[in-house]
């Protein structure tokens, strides 16, 4: 039993969990940090400015980047042996992510006027754009080098990045409230991952990558296209979950009440923060391992690996936050937000099945599946909307939970159906 337990605790994905818990927990701490002196200052309508803010940037910033992270982190995986088919992916990837960048940057900076009547309902914040803009190069180019980080398996490296990230993040948002107030606020969550890049330099300045053989190839069309199915797969991400989640707050509120939407988007909240140890796990670890690995019977024997580690952990994660509600909505919220008490079953119930589903899903990204993920990916958005529709008439705000939990059973399903030989099958 002893030797079982040691065996688990010092596999791979346990330490990448390890590690990157602790960038999680820091993350949290310092995005809480924020978010209260933000809040503090600039009060509930700064907030809700941010928050529009925030959509919009992680559009553009999958847009700048081309959406092709995920394949770098899976090509760099898969031929990280591979030097001269490794030096094509790094030099196409470089160039993609300069050339979107700047095209982008360029087309917020020309209609900075427009979107900010169209994001603020206000012109008088153009200069926040412009910020955006020029530095959507500098974003993006971050990412670029930490998904191959990522993908060459960089794990301590990686976390301390995100961690330094998390932690300049705060003081650069912080400093500029206090200075400036909204203007600072606003300003600060368009650039301070622009700053962080100057951090990630230092820390793969010595690599044997970072170089111009490696980063100034030539455009290879093969290579190109290859990407082209990750930005793809991207794009339908970054589009369809906020549009779904949008027409069921909105459906809320002009069905019942602003509030009511507010338990909802209240309990979403919950949700994301401890389903990020999970994702940020996959990604970093998850994401490459199923990238480097050809044979089937690796493969299955992975994604089994997988499941025997996660579904305990994210279980008795869950068990344990349904019986502290109480508590987790007085440390995170008010006592106001109490009648989202009802919500958690049904949420924490479809959190379970959407983790059970990602697992699988994955395979997904890492092996190109292109046309499946984006098919499932948008049936799954539009049946998620139509079942909170129909139960949120039939059972008021907790059918949009309840909504919830049954669309990703049904897509954990699905996800068995599409990989059943692969799970099912001993050959």
């Amino acid at each position: 039993m002893l030797e079982k337990l040691k065996k688990i605790t010092s596999s791979d994905l346990v330490k990448v969990f390890s590690f990157t818990s602790l960038s999680t927990i820091i993350k949290l701490l310092t995005g809480y940090i924020s978010v209260k002196i933000v809040a503090s200052i600039i009060g509930p309508s700064g907030i809700a400015l941010i928050g529009q803010l925030q959509n919009f940037t992680s559009i553009f910033t999958t847009l700048g980047a081309g959406g092709i992270n995920n394949g770098v982190v899976k090509y760099v995986s898969e031929f990280k042996e591979d030097d001269s088919t490794l030096k094509k992916f790094l030099g196409n990837g470089f160039r993609i992510t300069v050339s979107l960048s700047l095209f982008f940057g360029i087309l917020i900076i020309l209609f900075c006027n427009q979107l900010s009547e169209w994001i603020f309902l206000n012109p008088k914040y153009y200069y926040v754009f412009i910020f955006l803009g020029a530095s959507l190069i500098l974003m993006s180019l971050n990412n670029f080098f930490l998904s191959i980080l990522n993908g060459l398996k960089e794990f301590r490296k990686f976390v301390v990045v995100n961690i330094l990230t998390s932690i300049i993040g705060l003081i650069f948002t912080v400093y500029l409230v206090l200075e400036y107030h909204l203007e600072g606020a606003l300003i600060a969550n368009v650039t301070y991952q622009s700053v962080v890049l100057f951090v990630t330099f230092f820390f793969v300045r010595k690599y044997f990558w970072f170089n111009r053989g490696y980063l100034f190839g030539k455009w290879d069309k093969v290579i190109v296209k290859k990407y082209l199915s990750y930005s793809l797969m991207a794009i339908v991400s970054v589009v369809t979950v906020p549009v779904s989640q949008l027409m069921i707050r909105g459906y809320l509120i002009n069905k019942f009440s602003i509030d009511t939407a507010g338990y909802w988007e209240g309990m979403n909240r919950i949700s994301n923060l401890y389903m990020v140890f999970f994702t940020t796990t996959f990604g970093v670890y998850y994401l490459p391992k199923l990238s480097e690995i050809k044979d089937t019977a690796l493969l299955r024997k992975e994604v089994l690996k997988t499941y025997k580690l996660v579904t305990p952990l994210i279980f008795f994660s869950l068990i344990l936050v349904y019986l502290c509600k109480d508590i987790v909505i007085n440390i995170l919220f008010t006592k106001d937000f109490y009648s989202m008490k009802n919500l958690f079953f049904w949420q924490l119930l479809g959190d379970f099945f959407k983790i059970m589903s990602w697992i699988l899903a994955f395979i997904m990204v890492a092996k190109s599946m292109t046309k499946i993920y984006i098919i499932t990916e948008i049936a799954f958005s539009i049946i998620f909307i139509l079942f909170s529709y129909f139960f949120i008439n039939l059972n008021g705000v907790i059918g949009a939970t309840q909504s919830y939990c049954l669309n990703y059973f049904l897509y954990f399903v699905v996800m068995l159906f599409i990989f059943k030989n692969l799970i099912f099958s001993k050959k």
